[in-house]
């Protein structure tokens, strides 16, 4: 379907060409951009900021891949579905497992070193929901560091692989088949390449990373506004899951009304043996999951929460005192200095933590090529729906999604350019401005969006709440209507851009939330508590048209 809608953004002052243009930074995006350069395209990286400022360097356990004796891809399989709660796809999930230990040794290949033992095997640990030790880890807690440092020297020594930084990227141009043709974006620099251009291409890979600004409290870094769902939205593009968001168990809470970017306490920590205790020292998950902390991450998190209800309080404890002082220095270096900096010593004291919003299981549709609905535009990482997460992602499987679907995505293109099916795309940028320009609302929408979704849509919801969080998005894209008709609009710049992004995802979100009458995964229903596979074992898929945004369910 066509595109309908496109961010309000002046006219492209410059053009650019390429073969494959690539919208991210992080593990997905640079190991499909340089499985492409392998196939002898020409490739362009846009990034938001720099190039390892993503979420991939912010991932502190690890990767998960059958490695280790005794384990099995058909293991790592059980696991991974058991976590997602009745909704993964078996095939995707698969290929995941088993070409995922292939990847990680890609990886390596690549540069990333690993933490080993003295004989030089990868030392392995386990984090919630897994059964066996497979989480491959580096730097200690420095994981994603180590995986963006390595793949980061891999690009910048292709002297062919093209790099623009500072970039938000705006939407997706098309030719007149509708088949993806390029992109606008806004590059935050100076000279040529500075403001709104365009970049023609045969392919688009988006893999811009999550969406966790939406919320107040996130791991996410300030950059993850959702910018790559709500293109694909505004592309005509399908999207699926995008109700269940992850809420990590164990995020630092340093503080009442804390917001942005909060320190994440890695699972490998509980998967080292930490206890998660309440304020009189009772560890509280005991009894409530046969691995007690290391259960999947959505029962965690509901523990947490409902023991700080019950207790009337803000926070609960990570209590891994017994570790010592030199398994903290040396196992978990970056959370020790965290903690440290935040005025308290986990060798003494448990750590206080609550639940904030961490991971989209959801994105943008793909098949297990990393194909999106809309020809030529393909999606990897977090803002891909590829399947493998179903209701909830288990620990440590989205670096390794992120690994294997960005070297399919490689393949597929590889593929289609040796056959001679990715030829050059004619598209007439001054027809793509054609669509309905979306109103942009104030910069300070942004926390007025965050503060609603929070309080209505975060661990907890109800039809209650969420109509009251849809109630206020739709007052705010309203007002940003108000004013454009009024000729007040907003200017069109980098915060209001993105806070279009933000009103659209959340929105979008919401109206998914609001259809899943029950608990499953991530979502949890206060008002529909119980798991309801008889109605319920079905995705939703979520479009945007002419009428605004439609959900529909699967059969």
């Amino acid at each position: 379907m066509p595109a309908t809608h496109r961010l309000t953004a002046p006219a492209p002052g410059w053009t650019a060409t390429t073969d494959v243009v690539v919208v991210g930074s992080g593990v997905a995006g640079l190991t499909a951009a340089l499985g492409i350069r392998q196939a002898g395209l020409r490739v362009t990286v846009v990034t938001k900021a720099v190039l390892d400022e993503g979420s991939t360097r912010w991932a502190q356990g690890g990767v998960a891949a059958a490695l280790g004796e005794g384990d099995t891809p058909e293991q790592h399989l059980a696991d991974t579905l058991v976590a997602g709660a009745g909704l993964c796809d078996e095939q995707a999930v698969r290929v995941l497992v088993t070409e995922g230990p292939e990847a990680v040794r890609h990886l390596i290949a690549a540069g990333a070193a690993f933490d080993t033992d003295a004989e030089g095997e990868i030392l392995l640990t386990r984090e919630g929901g897994h059964h066996r030790r497979r989480i491959a880890h580096a730097g200690g807690d420095a994981t994603g560091a180590e995986i963006s440092r390595a793949l980061v020297a891999a690009v910048r020594s292709d002297p062919e692989l093209e790099l623009i930084e500072h970039a938000l990227v705006l939407d997706l141009l098309t030719d007149a088949a509708g088949h993806a043709a390029g992109l606008t974006l806004h590059v935050m620099g100076e000279g040529q390449r500075d403001g709104v251009g365009a970049i023609r291409a045969k392919a688009v890979v988006l893999a811009t990373g999550g969406m966790g600004q939406i919320f107040s409290a996130t791991t996410n870094p300030a950059v993850s506004t959702g910018d790559g769902v709500a293109l694909a939205l505004r592309a005509g593009a399908e999207v699926a899951d995008l109700e269940f968001v992850q809420f990590h168990p164990t995020v630092f809470w340093v503080g009442p009304g804390a917001e942005g970017q909060l320190p994440l306490v890695s699972e490998a920590v509980r998967g080292e043996g930490a206890y998660l205790v309440d304020a009189a020292g009772t560890r509280f998950m005991v009894g409530q999951h046969e691995l007690n902390e290391l259960a999947p991450r959505d029962i965690v998190a509901k523990a947490i929460t409902r023991q700080m209800q019950a207790q009337g309080a803000a926070h609960m404890f990570l209590d891994g005192r017994h570790f010592g002082a030199r398994m903290w220095a040396e196992r978990f270096p970056t959370i020790l200095a965290s903690c440290l900096a935040h005025g308290i010593d986990p060798v003494t004291e448990p750590i206080p933590v609550a639940p904030a919003a961490h991971y989209a299981s959801g994105g943008v549709r793909t098949d297990l090529h990393g194909r999106t609905s809309v020809p030529g535009l393909y999606a990897c990482g977090e803002v891909a729906c590829t399947g493998v997460h179903g209701a909830n992602r288990l620990a440590s499987n989205s670096l390794l999604e992120g690994l294997v679907f960005a070297e399919r995505i490689a393949e597929d293109l590889a593929r289609r350019s040796a056959a001679d099916l990715l030829p050059e795309r004619v598209v007439d940028v001054d027809a793509a401005r054609a669509a309905v320009a979306v109103p942009l609302p104030a910069p300070e929408a942004r926390a007025q969006i965050q503060h609603l979704m929070s309080r209505g849509a975060g661990v907890l919801r109800s039809a209650q709440s969420m109509a009251a969080t849809a109630e206020g998005l739709a007052a705010l894209a309203a007002g940003a209507a108000e004013h454009a008709a009024e000729e007040k609009p907003a200017d069109p710049r980098v915060e209001t851009w993105e806070a279009a992004n933000l009103l659209l995802v959340a929105t979008a979100l919401v109206t998914a939330a609001a259809r899943r009458t029950e608990t499953r995964g991530c979502h949890w229903r206060e008002d529909f508590p119980e798991r309801d596979d008889a109605h319920w074992q079905r995705h939703l898929t979520t479009t945007l048209d002419a009428a605004g945004v439609r959900v529909l369910e699967e059969n």
